[in-house]
């Protein structure tokens, strides 16, 4: 009695009459229905309103927005831009090789913006929606290589850390590197020893920036010649720059006022806003604050961060998903306690903020200082309701503390 032959549940063709037949727990699909499954769905996923790269699910720049909104309060021209940014970057890791051999740059970012605008949030945020290794660096410990401090592929150390050495996945990460304006080059210094942590260290960053083949210390350190090496391809690494750039006003105001001639001058001046000349920045500024052309001109894509007002400070305290208000009310709930703020002692902690010219920052500190001995006590007792109310706020917040952010700011 001869066999009865398996056959595919959606051709119905036998396994006699097809490369390869799967088996299901109640029937079977051939190589031949896999391959043109998989190439509906690749077709429906361009058609999709996003589409992917390897794993990565990559929405257009509105949606990408909506979800910073949900995070980061204003800066509305920043997110705009980083959106569009990001959004360019990954469709160009997406481009298929083509005959016309146009290959589309790098898109590397540098914010400008006050301490506690949101620089690092930004970046934090777009990497969490990306799902895609994140590392945040700071400039202040890069050197040369071989003087004290950290080498410049110190950067991808944590890059691939974060992606657990996951090299295929680090070389499409972010990596923000905070305080670039801490490496700028120190023209008027009158030292005659070697600019170690300036200059020399911004020609190290050049061939992270634009692209290379950099071969990396699995655990960071010193590199020396018995050491195992990683090769990482920095060519498709998005690298977000932030800093300060305390001073940098002055460049501006001195080339919009140079800008001012003859008739009409007055009115032209009248239309600077001069509360908020980072709005003016272009790549030339960051030049003469001390970033050389190179830098500059490998990171195309220039945004500001506008300093926060009272009304967008209320609102990082209480509106985005991860507010510091709702923290502490998730620490609370944990020991079944309901914690609630009043408006007025909202607005005392804003009111503190903006005196302090902290920014966002100062928030979470003077919400510490606030309630650091209701934290203290309440777990103990047998209290299930907490309300800070403005004269608690004040009554926390003493003329130490008060102090102590001042000189802070």
């Amino acid at each position: 009695m001869s066999k009865i032959m398996d056959k595919c549940s959606l051709c119905g063709r036998k396994e006699n009459e097809v490369g390869m037949l799967f088996s299901g727990v109640d029937g079977h699909i051939c190589d031949e229905c896999i391959e043109r499954g998989h190439q509906i769905l690749m077709e429906e996923r361009k058609s999709h309103d996003s589409f992917s790269v390897g794993d990565i699910k990559l929405l257009k720049p509105k949606q990408i927005k909506e979800f910073i909104d949900q995070y980061v309060i204003g800066q509305e021209h920043a997110k705009k831009v980083l959106s569009v940014a990001v959004y360019n970057h990954y469709k160009r890791l997406s481009q298929p090789a083509t005959e016309d051999d146009i290959d589309i740059e790098k898109s590397n970012i540098i914010m400008v913006g006050e301490t506690g605008t949101g620089k690092t949030l930004l970046a934090r945020t777009i990497a969490k929606m990306l799902h895609v290794p994140f590392a945040i660096v700071d400039a202040t410990v890069l050197t040369e290589a071989g003087y004290v401090g950290e080498d410049i592929e110190s950067l991808l150390v944590r890059l691939l850390q974060a992606a657990d050495y996951d090299v295929k996945s680090a070389e499409r990460g972010i990596v923000f590197i905070d305080e670039i304006d801490k490496i700028a080059r120190k023209s008027d210094n009158p030292s005659i020893t070697r600019d170690v942590s300036g200059e020399g260290v911004q020609q190290g960053l050049l061939k992270l920036l634009e692209g290379s083949v950099v071969n990396v210390p699995p655990q960071g350190g010193r590199k020396h010649p018995e050491q195992k090496m990683i090769a990482v391809d920095t060519k498709n690494i998005l690298f977000v720059c932030g800093g300060a750039f305390e001073g940098i006003e002055r460049h501006i105001a001195k080339r919009m006022n140079t800008q001012v001639v003859g008739y009409g001058t007055q009115k032209k001046q009248e239309e600077i806003d001069k509360d908020n000349l980072l709005q003016y920045i272009i790549p030339d500024d960051i030049r003469k604050f001390g970033l050389i052309p190179e830098i500059v001109g490998r990171l195309p894509v220039l945004t500001h961060l506008s300093p926060l007002d009272r009304e967008a400070l209320k609102k990082i305290l209480t509106e985005p998903k991860n507010s510091i208000i709702r923290q502490y009310e998730k620490l609370f709930k944990m020991d079944k306690i309901n914690l609630e703020f009043t408006d007025d002692a909202l607005e005392f902690i804003v009111d503190q903020a903006v005196s302090f010219k902290l920014g966002a920052r100062g928030l979470r500190s003077i919400c510490e200082s606030i309630m650091l001995e209701a934290m203290f006590d309440m777990p103990s007792g047998n209290k299930k309701e907490f309300k800070v109310d403005r004269a608690y706020a004040e009554s926390k917040l003493d003329k130490t503390s008060a102090v102590k952010f001042k000189n802070a700011g």
